[in-house]
């Protein structure tokens, strides 16, 4: 003992006169020394008869100082130089590491109510109580002990009922300090983890906690040690043999006698095979999003999610054995959901059923439909301004053409009546004139004259004003004779190709306008690809359902015959393709564009009952596609090659014209042409000729449109006094009077101007040829 107080000296120094107390010397210095001497060797007599067992440590673990109680409680009277290894079971060797770790850390001046497993000299282990304190001295830092078996010490009953619950206990009960250190163990642990108390007592808690859950941990030590709470909850630990288990925590603050929070107590539970599935069939129904019951037999609710809680405003504890009906109206089939709060909620409910050892569970997913509603509101309204808007457009459009077309029409009539005119005298002088410089300026008026017939055309085309003559028609046929003349038209710089299905029902069109769409298309991409490229045109059969992309330009559902034109040329851009089909619209240089050409295919597939839309980028080519209605009827054969009639054998003709150059040059041509012919300017004056001629008037041509009488009113009229006469109508815009939807009226005949002199004999003659 006193070798052990001769290495302590200066510390039992510190504890008698602490570095707060200035130690002054005065007068005699060996009477100083002498009187602190005296004062150390009563500390020592102090110590060493205290009650409680006694340890001082020294930083490297061993003992200091053990006074007479701690001598006898450890049975050892060898203590001073000992190491505190010695003091404790093997299985939770080594401690020193732990012990330097303690002093080397943050730690209170003074630390009560320790747990610790020690052992005797005879090896007999007894449970301590620990209260610590840290003395630095000039030597380093020193651990005071202060020891108590909890064994010996008679506890009251309450407390010792308290023990034995905690030890009779099948919960784990494990406290640690704020550190994590290991305080208590009781049986319950020791069966759920593997680990006896002697070997967890005084270790670190993380040996039972899988690392990925050690922060978790941590913060929990944290929570507590700061006065938090912390409800039960599941996690994961490992038992001694590796494994990972699930279980249910409880925790709790472990409290000093101060009042202060100490550690931590968990009660830990294995979480049941049972309890696992419920646990997990719970963690299921609050991940879904959507709010979740589950009902049983009677019709109340025994499961529910987390987003039903917040759905009906209720919580799930009181939702629990709650009527389903009082929830949900009409359940199963209901679609309304009761809140709380009186509110109703849009519901849309799918139900499936779970077997359970309780019986069937019906689980009712309950889909919250207002924002879906809202969202299907918006969507209809969207959908119907944009078709409000489409049809806005359609209508500007149909407009927008109507207007173009009563102009195209009062152009076309008066036009076309100058450039018969034209036309007609440049022939006469052509022939009067043959092998002479005049006839050769007369080819360039007739060229200039046909140009200018192509354009009225054009005009009436895309205005859908142009008298058509629909038959059942081959589209694969149109296509071969076309391709002949585009091969010669394109130039050899463009390869032309062909691919077309086989067999295709045929389309009731005017083969003469479909010719036309597909010269206009060909040589739209021929000026597209000036330094050659590749041409390409395809037919199929597309089968246009409700979904189909055509329908939203009106188009009806059924089988539609395709015609595709693509090349490899500049391609458009998307303002361009907006416009394509707008008359008079063009990109090319003045001059050499009239923005017609499209605008005529437009209007000469719609006036057919199809439609037609454009694919294009830049850089890449265009892609035209044409549908058109398909039909069960045979294709008709092209129409015979007119012949020359044979000149007139002095058959009255009468003719009605207002245009006196018209009429001058069409009595011209049918006197020439070997027939009689009557002259007369508007329709009553034709019908006065007629009732003055004395003799047969085989044939009235007529101008349809003249003013004061129409050519069919004329036409009646005639017939009623002279029903063997054939009528003939001439006009450069007979649409609105003599057809319906473009197409000739059954036993109407017409010439549509601008007509040459052969046009006008041979249709002459085919009508006398029907008298016979």
């Amino acid at each position: 003992m006193r070798a052990a107080l001769g290495r302590f000296g200066s510390t039992l120094m510190w504890l008698v006169f602490p570095k707060s107390r200035k130690i002054k010397t005065v007068g005699n210095h060996s009477s100083t020394l002498s009187e602190m001497r005296w004062t150390v060797r009563l500390a020592e007599s102090l110590l060493e008869v205290g009650p409680d067992p006694l340890l001082v440590c020294t930083e490297d673990g061993q003992v200091a100082l053990a006074n007479a109680a701690a001598r006898a409680l450890f049975g050892r009277e060898d203590l001073a130089g000992r190491s505190i290894e010695d003091l404790v079971p093997p299985e939770i060797r080594p401690v020193v590491p732990r012990f330097r770790a303690y002093l080397a850390g943050a730690h209170p001046l003074r630390r009560a109510g320790q747990p610790l497993n020690m052992v005797r000299r005879d090896g007999s282990q007894f449970l301590a109580d620990i209260t610590l304190s840290v003395i630095e001295a000039e030597e380093g830092l020193f651990l005071y002990a202060t020891i108590r078996d909890t064994s010996a010490e008679g506890f009251d009953p309450a407390q010792s009922l308290l023990a034995s619950i905690v030890q009779s206990s099948h919960d784990a009960i494990v406290t640690t300090d704020l550190d994590g250190e290991v305080l208590s163990w009781n049986p319950g642990a020791e069966r759920l983890y593997g680990y006896t108390a002697g070997e967890m007592v005084g270790r670190p808690k993380d040996i039972i906690i899988p690392p990925d859950r050690r922060p978790d941990e941590a913060e929990i030590r944290a929570v507590v040690g700061a006065g938090g709470r912390v409800d039960r909850y599941r996690t994961t630990r490992r038992r001694r043999d590796g494994t990972d288990f699930t279980v249910s925590m409880l925790v709790s603050p472990l409290t000093g006698p101060d009042g202060r929070t100490v550690g931590v107590t968990t009660i830990t539970r294995d979480v049941s095979e049972r309890e696992r599935a419920e646990a997990q069939m719970q963690s299921v129904l609050d991940a879904a999003p959507d709010p979740l019951l589950g009902v049983d037999e009677r019709g109340r609710v025994v499961l529910v999610n987390a987003s039903a809680e917040r759905l009906f405003g209720i919580p799930r504890f009181d939702i629990t054995d709650m009527p389903v009906a009082h929830l949900l109206p009409g359940f199963p089939e209901g679609t309304v959901a009761h809140r709380r709060d009186d509110g109703t909620v849009p519901v849309e409910i799918t139900l499936n059923s779970l077997h359970t050892d309780d019986g069937m569970i019906t689980l009712a997913s309950v889909r919250d439909m207002t924002e879906r509603l809202a969202d299907q509101a918006e969507q209809q309204r969207l959908r119907e301004e944009a078709e409000r808007q489409k049809d806005e457009v359609r209508q500007q459009r149909t407009q927008r053409l109507e207007s173009l077309g009563q102009l195209a029409g009062g152009v076309a009539h008066d036009f076309n009546n100058l450039l018969a005119v034209i036309l007609n005298y440049a022939e006469f002088i052509v022939e009067d004139g043959a092998d002479t410089p005049m006839a050769l300026d007369a080819e360039q008026i007739l060229r200039a004259g046909r140009r200018g017939s192509e354009l009225t055309h054009q005009l009436l085309a895309f205005a859908r004003r142009e008298v058509i003559r629909p038959k059942p028609l081959d589209v694969n046929r149109v296509v071969d004779e076309v391709q002949q003349m585009l091969t010669r038209s394109i130039g050899e710089h463009i390869d032309l190709a062909t691919d077309l299905a086989e067999p295709l029902p045929s389309v009731v069109a005017d083969a003469g306008q479909l010719e036309q769409v597909l010269v206009n298309l060909a040589v739209n991409a021929r000026d597209a690809m000036p330094a050659g490229g590749h041409l390409s045109i395809d037919t199929g059969l597309v089968d246009v359902g409700e979904e189909h992309t055509a329908t939203r330009e009106g188009l009806q559902p059924g089988l539609y015959v395709r015609i595709r034109v693509s090349d490899t040329g500049t391609g458009m851009p998307r303002e361009v393709i907006d416009q394509a089909f707008e008359p008079f619209f063009t990109t090319k240089p003045s001059g050499e564009g009239t923005g017609l050409g499209l605008a005529t295919v437009y209007g000469i597939v719609v006036q057919a009952g199809g439609t037609v839309y454009i694919y294009s980028e830049p850089g890449v080519g265009t892609t035209i596609t044409i549908l058109l209605p398909a039909s069960d009827a045979d294709p008709r054969p092209a129409d015979p090659t007119r012949v020359a009639r044979p000149p007139g054998r002095g058959q009255t003709v009468l003719v009605a014209e207002d245009e006196p150059a018209l009429r001058e040059v069409t009595t011209r041509i049918l006197r020439r042409g070997g027939y009689t012919v009557l002259a007369a300017a508007d329709g009553l004056a034709a019908l006065h000729l007629a009732a003055e001629h004395g003799g047969p008037i085989h044939l009235l041509l007529t101008d349809v449109v003249m003013p004061g009488m129409l050519g069919r009113v004329l036409a009646e009229r005639l017939l009623r006094t002279r029903p063997a006469t054939r009528v003939l109508f001439m006009s450069g815009y007979a649409q609105p009077v003599l057809t319906s939807n473009g197409i000739l009226d059954p036993g109407v005949h017409l010439l549509e101007k601008p007509f040459t002199g052969t046009d006008l004999l041979n249709a002459v003659g085919e009508q006398l040829a029907l008298v016979g």
